[in-house]
């Protein structure tokens, strides 16, 4: 904690439940009242537009009333508000005020009072350009030389700056390389713009460049035209930060201290007209604003900057001459010129506390009262104590609010798959290709050790699996109880699911001597869905598309050992050689080498060999670990079949732009098929018939291209569900510890 405090002059907090931003305040003679002293211009998002002259206040003293000069509701949400020159018949300030679609320009008078009342001060709306797009932020200034006038430039969210002459609209140009909109400012010295881009690098544009580039909207329409003509847009310079910019300020205080600061998240940048580095500071902290200002000394500039730890520093260049402590965190920061006091800190935060302070050398110092001195009974001490921790005992015992590691589960859940597929099949698809789809039983048993009330079952599978039944509402349970619930898992869809593992979640309460309701609990468990529920044996491809070798460390074993369940049907005795042939309709064969320690997977699919190649691991791991073998490893030493699965991305890819362009088409067809029926109805309806000026030869063209398109849509909508679950199945092998491990992307 800092050993001052910024000490308070003058404060107040704006509206209940408004939020500020960086732009939402600034200060100057916004009613020109030629005194030369500011007013405070504060704006919101919810709309609310005030006008304040502050004047100290005694210590435990209310604010004055009369110190806030006005309050407008704008309706609309206030981004940014800014005083200028920015009428043309006119070379008084004006207040700039900034929304999400609209720029609106006012003027602030003011009318002296004749009673005790005070004076009375109106928002007179001068002119407004509505947007076209989404602004975000603003800036203005002489743009092109001119003198006695401002320009306003605003950065609309999509990377567009749109540029007004005063009433009019000038132009529009878009950003290269734009992604999302940065900090936004106009350096008079040079006519440039400077932002920071997402590639978290300034970027310099002069005006000339932006006036004379081709790549302006030419969608706009109204008195928001552009006008294309000229060279395309390039930045006059690019400074790379590597970090993102909060704020950037352009200083003119005097000729030897021009600058360009930046504050990004952990720096502090300032830069030369031409984008070379004047200074860095490395900063400790999270800055949330900052004001370069004019310093006493020739050739330094002073900045003032806020953080998030509620402090305020001076910088002189890169040297911290002060620190003070803030009542809440600024997101933004001026300094303004008041008739009692000149130099004040004005600082506004995010939900409205606005300050204007000044930094004096009194600490503030906390004396610690004294304590009243009383003898202590160390038998009453000793009792307390005891009762003390006999409650903390039985608190600790009975209520259970944290989990238990030193007790057994009050619900322990048992799944059991059954061996054997349905005789008669549940799915709700009787085939697929062709192939009867099968089912399995499984039956998931719930045992409780202690009373358990109101236990709701959810069981979960990977699409396109599916249940018989996949939530169950069950009966409370008492102690030593049990229960147990049946249903049957299927494939109902055309394409293979990412894994065959379910996952079972049973919540229910237990109930304690503090919480009778129960304290809520959730216990889990998976289950395994066989093999044979998505494929069946075939025999072997001699040669395949696609092939994964795996080494192992052991001598080949009986492929028909290892899948017993598919040995029933292969005509290789030996266990050489297995297929599986899956309900979609691809095949994955296994081959063993019968002089090496390899195995080879192959199929004319990429994303079908994921389910297989698994299943082998899991199987090895588990043939070996029967027999003892605690050294059993397996490897990967070819290349990543990157090649493949990027040509799947490609494909899913293409399905998918194929599928937008098909249904765009068809909407324009659906579009213009509507409107020549609305023609033709209103023809038929006509008292006074009329031709139909080939309305109807119109309508059958129409038609005989909307049945085509269609067709593609559907057919290309029908294919979308099924790529992001097909698109996991592409397993990339790598070799990690000795080991494969099988990565589904």
């Amino acid at each position: 904690m800092s050993l001052f405090k910024a000490r308070e002059w003058w404060v107040t907090v704006l509206g209940e439940g408004e939020e500020f931003d960086q732009g939402c305040l600034c200060v100057g003679d916004v009613d020109n009242s030629g005194t030369g002293f500011d007013k405070v211009v504060v704006g919101s998002y919810m709309g609310m537009l005030r006008i304040f002259l502050p004047r100290p206040s005694k210590p435990g003293e209310a604010v004055e009333a009369d110190t806030q000069l006005l309050e407008v509701h704008l309706k609309d949400p206030i981004i940014q508000v800014e005083l200028g020159k920015f009428v043309s018949c006119s070379e008084l300030l004006h207040l700039a005020v900034l929304h999400p679609r609209k720029l609106s320009v006012y003027a602030v008078s003011g009318t002296a009072g004749n009673v005790e009342h005070g004076d009375q001060y109106q928002l007179r709306l001068v002119y407004e350009h509505n947007l076209q797009r989404t602004a975000c932020n603003m800036t203005y200034g002489p743009f092109g030389g001119v003198t006695g006038h401002h320009f306003i430039c605003i950065q609309s969210m999509d990377g567009m700056l749109m540029f007004f002459e005063q009433e009019s609209y000038a132009f529009g140009r878009f950003l290269p390389g734009f992604l999302l909109p940065g900090p936004l400012c106009y350096c008079a010295r040079t006519d440039t713009f400077l932002t920071v881009s997402s590639a978290r690098q300034v970027e310099s544009y002069r005006y000339e460049t932006l006036a004379v580039a081709t790549d302006a909207d030419t969608k706009q329409e109204g008195e928001q035209q552009t006008k294309s003509s000229g060279k395309r847009l390039q930045a006059d310079w690019t400074l790379v930060l590597g970090e993102v910019a909060l704020d950037i300020v352009v200083s003119s205080f005097s000729p030897s201290t021009h600058g360009i600061f930046v504050l990004g998240e952990r720096s502090l940048y300032c830069l030369k007209d031409n984008g070379q580095v004047r200074f860095m500071k490395k900063l400790e902290y999270n800055p949330s604003c900052f004001l370069p200002y004019a310093a006493v000394g020739e050739g330094t500039t002073n900045v003032l900057m806020a953080n998030h730890n509620n402090r305020l520093l001076v910088y002189q260049d890169v040297t911290l001459k002060w620190a003070a402590q803030l009542a809440s965190v600024p997101v933004a920061v001026r300094v303004a010129n008041f008739q009692e006091l000149k130099g004040l800190v004005v600082t506004l935060s995010s939900e409205g506390h606005l300050q204007c302070s000044y930094m004096g050398t009194d600490p503030s110092f906390f004396t610690v009262p004294k304590v009243e001195a009383r003898e202590v009974n160390y038998e009453e001490v000793d009792a307390e104590m005891r009762a003390l921790q006999k409650v903390i005992r039985e608190t600790t015992k009975t209520q259970d609010i944290l989990p238990r590691t030193d007790m057994e589960d009050e619900l322990s859940i048992t799944a059991s798959v059954s061996t054997d597929l349905d005789a008669v099949s549940k799915a709700l698809l009787p085939d697929i290709n062709g192939t009867a789809v099968p089912s399995v039983t499984v039956q998931i048993q719930v045992k409780s050790r202690s009373v358990v009330k109101s236990p709701k079952m959810t069981v979960c599978v990977q699409p396109p699996l599916a249940l018989s039944q996949d939530q169950f509402v069950l009966d409370s349970l008492g102690s030593e109880a049990q229960t147990a619930v049946t249903f049957s898992a299927y494939l109902n869809g055309p394409y293979l699911p990412a894994d065959l593992t379910g996952d079972v979640a049973v919540s229910y309460s237990s109930p304690t001597e503090l919480n009778p309701a129960g304290v809520p609990r959730v216990a889990q468990c998976k289950f395994s869905l066989p093999l044979r529920l998505v494929c069946s044996p075939a025999a072997p491809l001699k040669n395949a598309k696609h092939k994964i070798t795996v080494d192992t460390n052991k001598p080949p074993v009986n492929l028909n050992q290892v899948f017993p369940d598919f040995a029933v049907k292969s005509e290789d005795k030996e266990g050489g050689a297995l297929a599986f042939r899956f309900i979609t309709g691809s095949t994955v064969s296994v081959l063993a080498s019968k002089s090496s320690q390899r195995y080879r997977i192959q199929s004319e699919s990429l994303e079908d060999m994921w389910l297989i190649a698994k299943e082998l691991v899991q199987r090895f791991d588990g043939h070996f670990a029967k027999q003892g073998v605690k050294d059993f490893r397996n490897s990967f030493a070819g290349p990543l079949p990157l090649a493949e699965y990027f040509e799947i991305v490609d494909h899913h890819f293409e399905l998918r732009v194929n599928a937008e362009k098909y249904q765009d088409l068809l909407s324009e067809r659906a579009v213009q098929f509507r409107a020549i029926q609305r023609r033709l109805l209103t023809r038929f309806k006509d008292k006074t018939p009329a031709p139909l000026q080939n309305l109807d030869t119109l309508m059958e063209g129409t038609y005989r291209q909307v049945s085509p398109e269609g067709e593609s849509t559907h057919r290309h909508t029908h294919i979308i569900p099924f790529l992001p679950a097909s698109f996991p199945f592409a397993p990339p092998v790598c070799k990690r510890e000795g080991r494969v491990t099988l990565y589904a992307l």
